[in-house]
């Protein structure tokens, strides 16, 4: 390894020889164009919010419930906030440390993208965090307690992101953001005596747990491994060198790893914002659920495939049903809880009450006429018989359950009309949680941008091991939002870059892999006792 590529001594102001400048101030006109964009936000979510209520006729809110719902909704997007310069640090440290883009611009680039991602995301990661939550509280997320579950989520995992922050340690918001959610839900649990709908469902929390292992030893593994298919395929040795002096790298190299960090920053838009937009659209359930409890965008042209679906699901239930009688519509419904807390789906009994919810979701929606249609006093009650079958299908074959080829793909079609009919995202929480990230991602990114920048390796990031750490996360992170699985920006770059010191021979800084280590296995015990007990506490004070 050539004498430029170590890790030089520092300059005036404390900084490495060769390093980036990161203490230049920002213009007047830059912070005035922040709080513009900042206040126009807030005040389109507020104008989106009122039209979407008076659209549907939904009674206006009490002033203390307003003030809830403002709140709540504050909070929500304080953590995208506070997730984009935590995770977004990571994808603009080496173009900053390569010089490829200076600091200021770096990070504007990638707020940028990271807006894009959002826009543009499929909303699948959003409900695979909501998934994680009680079914009760889900259901019943505008009581007291739904109120407690939003707030103690969100502080918890803010608090912990903050503190990581503040020691420079790039740790994961997914991963505060689910060790939160666990913790509200085995404090549910606790509260509640022990019910099964009241807690964690594991099942969806090990397939989560899967992904967020799986994620970090990828990143580390597949850098390392990109790093040396690039050596032997790639003689550049341009490509291989640091930085010298403060002189941007050769057109080419610096294309690509703006490229890259374009990449990374897109995907963690699109995987990252989705976790927010999931708690806003709880949020909004629970306040406005006239406007937000349905998809009121359906088209009327689904109205008939619907029908048909629910009339296909209920045959099947039925035909499973061994002789056992329907029940009423709210019969239905309390044995279909019932057996969800018990986790006791695979039965006659069951069966005829998920034939009876089938059967009148399809009734009321060839009754209403659509979707969109549904009087104010029934959206409850369908979402409500929406959910419980859609919960229930899925969970089925955990409880035994086995179904020919041709029940599989009717009750996969009807899961899907289901969740299109209960899950969606309008158009201005995407705008609002991507001026959320993107505008997080300008404000206090030095600290981790230092840590991956200085801080892993012993020696300067070279060029390669930029671009090999860059392509490797934004490859895991877009797989990963086409599975609906949530991981972490910053434990895959971060140990990407950790991958390649590895493979170069570089060396690694112990101290640091350390700390990172030993905040990746306390984020999920800390932000699960951290939400459990204020979960607690404001249990008490709604």
């Amino acid at each position: 390894m050539s004498d430029s590529a170590v890790m030089s001594p520092p300059v005036a102001g404390g900084r490495p020889a060769g390093g980036p400048r990161l203490d230049d101030g920002i213009h007047l006109g830059g912070v005035v164009a922040f709080l513009a964009v900042l206040v126009a936000g807030l005040g389109y979510a507020v104008v989106s919010l009122v039209t979407d209520m008076n659209a549907v006729g939904e009674a206006p809110l009490a002033y203390g419930a307003f003030a809830l719902l403002g709140l709540a909704l504050l909070i929500a997007l304080g953590f995208e906030f506070v997730n984009g310069f935590h995770d977004t640090a990571n994808a603009v440290a080496t173009v900053i440390y390569t010089h490829s883009l200076p600091p200021l611009v770096a990070v504007v680039w990638s707020g940028f993208f990271n807006f894009l991602g959002v826009m543009l995301s499929s909303g699948a990661v959003a409900y695979a965090i909501v998934t994680l939550l009680p079914v009760e509280l889900i259901l019943h997320v505008g009581s007291g307690a739904g109120y407690a579950m939003i707030f103690a989520l969100l502080l918890a995992a803010i608090i912990w992101n903050l503190g990581t922050w503040a020691f420079g340690l790039p740790n994961s918001s997914s991963h505060a953001l689910i060790g939160s959610v666990l913790g509200v839900g085995l404090g549910n649990q606790l509260m509640s005596g022990g019910d099964g709908t009241a807690g964690v469902d594991w099942g969806q929390a090990l397939n989560v747990f899967k992904a967020l292992l799986f994620s970090p030893l990828c990143g580390f593994a597949l850098a390392a491994a990109l790093l040396l298919g690039l050596k032997f395929a790639v003689r550049r040795k341009d490509l291989y060198e640091a930085p010298k002096g403060e002189a941007p790298p050769p057109l080419w190299i610096r294309g690509l790893l703006i490229l890259t960090c374009t990449l990374v920053s897109f995907f963690h838009g699109g995987n990252d914002g989705q976790k927010g937009m999931g708690l806003i659209m709880l949020i909004l359930i629970g306040a406005a659920p006239t406007a937000y409890a349905l998809n009121r965008t359906m088209s009327d042209d689904t109205t008939p495939a619907f029908v048909q679906a629910s009339t296909a699901a209920s045959q099947v239930f039925a035909a499973r049903a061994e002789g056992a009688p329907q029940p009423e519509a709210a019969q239905a419904r309390r044995i279909v809880t019932d057996a969800l807390k018990a986790k006791a789906l695979n039965q006659a009994p069951v069966y005829a009450a998920l034939s009876a919810l089938a059967t009148d979701i399809a009734a009321s929606v060839k009754n209403y006429g659509a979707i969109r249609t549904v009087p104010a006093a029934q959206t409850e009650n369908l979402r409500s018989d929406m959910y419980l079958a859609a919960d229930a299908v899925r969970l089925l074959p955990a409880a035994g359950a086995s179904f020919s080829e041709a029940d599989k793909e009717t009750l996969k079609s009807y899961t899907g009309l289901l969740n299109s009919g209960t899950r969606y995202i309008p158009g201005w929480v995407k705008v609002c949680v991507a001026l959320a990230l993107g505008l997080g991602t300008m404000v206090g990114w030095k600290r981790i941008v230092v840590t991956v920048g200085e801080r892993i390796g012993k020696t300067h990031l070279t060029y390669a091991q930029g671009a090999s750490a860059e392509i490797v996360a934004a490859g895991t992170i877009g797989l990963a939002e086409l599975y609906g699985l949530p991981v972490s920006t910053t434990h895959i770059l971060s140990s990407g870059v950790a991958g390649t010191m590895a493979a170069n021979g570089s060396g690694l800084q112990m101290a640091t892999v350390r700390n990172m280590a030993l905040a990746w296995v306390l984020t999920l015990p800390a932000a699960i006792t951290l939400a459990a007990g204020l979960f607690f506490l404001l249990r008490h004070v709604f």
